[in-house]
């Protein structure tokens, strides 16, 4: 998808000096994959304390068989 957006020169430009990437599209690619993953792992966060496992729920029976299966 092509866009044309204003970015702060000065953010991209420290953008840059933290990354090493060499074009502002692989910039803005990772700022976006960046921007996901920290958007998942808030999401998965915020269900923490949320989630009750049943009290006879054995992980490491369920870690064991994880393996066996490999």
């Amino acid at each position: 998808m092509r866009t044309n957006i204003d970015l702060d020169d000065d953010l991209v430009e420290e953008a840059f000096r933290v990354t090493n990437l060499r074009t502002k599209k692989e910039l803005i690619h990772l700022a976006l994959q960046e921007l996901i993953r920290a958007q998942k792992k808030k999401n998965l966060l915020d269900l923490s304390g949320q989630i009750e496992f049943s009290s006879d729920y054995d992980y490491k029976a369920s870690r064991a068989n994880r393996h066996v299966s490999d």
